[in-house]
């Protein structure tokens, strides 16, 4: 008798191959058979009629701190993610002398905007060196497995101290001293290096990211030194300015090392190079022998706007600036009073100097660039649903009715400002991306950007839009899960994941496609310190089995904690066996 069996459902195992309507048993923590008439199982769900396809694998996500305090690992997990990357873009918190403890929690809120209040109240700092992160990491049983990048700008702060913050070219010492580090982490179980080379990302402080403005040789050192190893990716986030030529060295990185390299693929204001261009210089360094993938997002990467968020069209407003620090009671009784909003909305913003204050401009002024987020917002807006069009109908500014949008449901209505990915006004570029195997599916930035985004629900989007609802360029349903699944999981060498087939890690969703349905963001204040996080629900996933547990129910958390620490590549079940055999 097995010990589960998932009954009647509709594979879709991961390989693109079209789905069969079969039974799966589990044993322990492996898939042990699949097939019609299994025998009986000690547990048995009936997945007649339903979906049922490998957990997902989240690539890019940012829960370096969370995952040291937090079994749920919400929202991923909640988006049927069964495996994290994290430590991507180059921030997180291993290494870490004493001393630079402050710091490092600056550079994530910066970055990435987690709260520095619930980081210094949820790490414990039971580490100094990288393997040390990881022993700790192992000492928290969570719902999913989380593996990690060795994030450059702890590196560069551990090796260069002050030397770093005053912006100094390293040493030679001090490239070998960081790949040394580099090289110790992927030993101890990292699954690669990150480095972020962006003007947005910069810490609370406004300090550029350490490695924004690293040299070629500082970068191929370190590459040289996962070389070494023989595995790991490089991931790398970076406006890609075409004087530091970074296809350029990293062909030269992939082809010497024989690693894979990968980046963030976008269109940007911020980058000079358009995504057309970014995937072709890709493309034809990849012609020449080198391994670089471009990691791409499934809908705009858009900030979600409202009072309690981070951001809002009146943030730079002297009436909203002189109520920012009041409690939220007291804000909502000010934004109810109408002479409140009259003197709001007829003022003008008083914008910091910033390198990206266009940005901040379009996001108070550009009301046909932003969309009202109603029920049932599905994240490719047409131009009917700006705020300009909205304000036209209802025959009042753009501001005012900006302000009105943000006051639904008692102030928590949003905005959505799809700053990167959107500049079409539509996501057909995206169509022909999804089918390219020199692209994955990635950039959720799962457990990040807490009051600004809410990307980690993109699995669910993608089956739920790009699968089922999207009327044009859409993706079969075995494409999608083989992009969510098997593609990510193998470009971290995790060959043990993302199929469903005899010998695999038992991680499975069972999902009824026709009640999937993404929720309403909400704001939570629920991090440690009260910190607030934007959240997002799904209806439709019916069971979330993780390595043979079943770890959530229609979406609430089950109880077993089977999820563990990925150290390294993981060999597929078949060289495993005949490793044994030897």
């Amino acid at each position: 008798m097995h010990d589960l069996v998932i009954r009647g459902g509709t594979i879709v195992d991961g390989t693109g191959a079209d789905p069969v309507i079969a039974d799966v048993a589990i044993d322990g923590d492996i898939i042990t058979a699949i097939g019609p008439d299994l025998p009986a199982g000690k547990q048995e769900i009936d997945a007649s009629g339903k979906v049922v396809a490998p957990g997902f694998v989240d690539i890019h996500t940012h829960y370096d701190g969370q995952a040291t305090w937090d079994p749920e690992m919400a929202p991923s997990s909640w988006h049927g993610v069964t495996t994290v990357v994290m430590g991507n873009c180059g921030v997180g918190f291993a290494p870490a002398k004493p001393d630079k403890h402050d710091w490092l929690i600056g550079l994530m809120e910066g970055v990435e905007d987690i709260p520095g209040s619930a980081l210094a109240e949820g790490i414990q700092w039971n580490w100094e060196s990288f393997p040390e992160y990881m022993d700790a990491l192992e000492k928290m049983p969570r719902t999913v497995d989380v593996g990690t990048h060795v994030p450059h700008g702890a590196v560069r702060a551990y090796v260069m101290g002050e030397r770093e913050e005053r912006k100094e070219e390293p040493t030679e010492t001090d490239i070998a001293a960081m790949s040394q580090i580099v090289e110790e982490g992927l030993n101890a179980g990292a699954l690669g290096f990150s480095t972020s080379r962006t003007i947005l990302h910069k810490s609370v402080d406004g300090e550029l990211v350490p490695g924004t403005t690293a040299t070629k040789e500082e970068l191929i050192g370190i590459g040289r030194a996962m070389g070494r190893t023989g595995f790991g990716v490089f991931e790398m986030a970076s406006d890609l300015n075409k004087e530091w030529k970074e296809f350029e060295w990293m062909g030269d990185l992939s082809r010497e090392t024989g690693l894979p390299v990968t980046f963030a693929a976008l269109q940007s204001p911020l980058k000079q190079l358009p995504l057309e261009d970014q995937i072709a210089e890709m493309r034809a360094q990849n012609d020449k022998g080198a391994n670089i993938v471009a990691q791409i997002a499934l809908r705009g990467n858009g900030i979600l706007m409202g009072w309690q968020a981070t951001f809002h069209p009146f943030s730079f407003k002297p009436s909203w600036l002189a109520i920012q620090h009041l409690p939220w009671e007291e804000q909502l009784a000010k934004l109810k009073d109408p002479e409140f909003k009259a003197r709001v909305v007829a003022e003008e913003s008083e914008y910091p100097d910033s390198d990206i204050r266009f940005l901040a401009e379009i996001a108070t002024t550009a009301w046909n660039l932003l969309y009202e987020m109603g029920d049932g917002f599905q994240y490719e807006p047409t131009a009917e649903e700006t705020l300009q069009a909205g304000a036209e109908r209802n025959d009042v500014s753009g501001a005012e009715y900006a302000y009105d949008v943000l006051m639904r449901d008692e102030g928590t209505g949003f905005i959505y400002f799809p700053v990167l990915n959107y500049k079409d006004g539509n996501l057909d570029f995206l169509e022909d991306l999804q089918r390219s195997d020199d692209c994955v599916n990635s950039l959720s930035d799962g457990g990040a950007h807490c009051g600004t985004i809410c990307d980690a629900a993109s699995p669910t989007f993608m089956l739920e839009y790009w699968v089922r609802d999207r009327a044009k360029g859409n993706l079969t349903l075995a494409q999608a899960i083989k992009r969510q699944c098997r593609d990510t999981a193998l470009l971290y060498g995790l060959e043990d994941r993302g199929l469903l087939a005899e010998g695999y890690l038992a991680d499975i969703n069972v999902i009824d496609m026709d009640k999937l349905k993404l929720g309403k963001p909400w704001l939570a204040f629920d991090l440690p310190a009260g910190g607030k996080r934007l959240l997002q629900k799904a209806e439709g996933y019916e069971f979330t089995i993780k390595s043979g547990q079943v770890t959530f129910r229609n979406g609430d958390m089950q109880g077993p904690t089977p999820g563990g620490v990925i150290r390294g590549p993981q060999t597929a079940p078949q060289a495993q066996a005949a490793a044994g055999s030897n």
